[in-house]
């Protein structure tokens, strides 16, 4: 298990593409994948959006699933195992995903195909650089150099970024990426 030091707030880079994120809901659904205690897609539902909250830790869950009962948002919980070698997402599926601090590259190209046209999706995660300043260690959970920026290399780029940031530091990848529409 990696345990990460990380905020509990949700990832400025929502902030920032809000208005991209609530117009590709209109076409569905933002699919808010692994996504540990929901900090990030619970911001989103805040703000009205229809989320689905995909995790395999069911106790997180179920705290989510409380949270969105006593808020009264429109979101749904799914528990899923996505390294378990079935292909969990549908074509066309989603509005936008959002990905942070997960990586299992067997996802990636099931994630682009199951964003719709037009749709978003935000990913963010620690690359190779991190390991000078701890965990993760392993390479299977680090981007290398420039991954995202070619695993989207296809759609349109809204943000691109590698480096340091944080107190404590840590490195990270980031893209915000548009499908393009068919």
């Amino acid at each position: 298990m990696n345990v990460y030091k990380i905020n509990n707030a949700h990832s400025s880079l929502l902030q920032t593409y809000v208005k991209e994120l609530t117009v590709a809901s209109k076409h569905g659904p933002i699919l808010d994948l692994a996504c540990g205690s929901g900090r990030n897609g619970l911001y989103l539902a805040r703000l009205g959006l229809p989320v689905i909250f995909a995790d395999q830790d069911k106790e997180k869950l179920q705290n989510i699933e409380r949270i969105i009962k006593e808020e009264k948002l429109t979101s749904t919980t799914w528990l899923v195992d996505l390294e378990s070698g079935d292909d969990h997402l549908i074509d066309n599926q989603y509005g936008a995903i959002i990905v942070f601090r997960y990586l299992h590259r067997p996802l990636f190209n099931s994630l682009k195909r199951s964003v719709k046209p037009s749709g978003v999706v935000i990913y963010e995660t620690f690359n190779e650089a991190q390991r000078k300043f701890g965990r993760p260690q392993n390479p299977d959970f680090l981007l290398q150099e420039n991954e995202l920026i070619d695993t989207f290399s296809h759609w349109y780029i809204l943000h691109q970024f590698e480096g340091e940031v944080g107190d404590p530091t840590c490195s990270i990848s980031q893209v915000v990426a548009q499908r393009n529409a068919e």
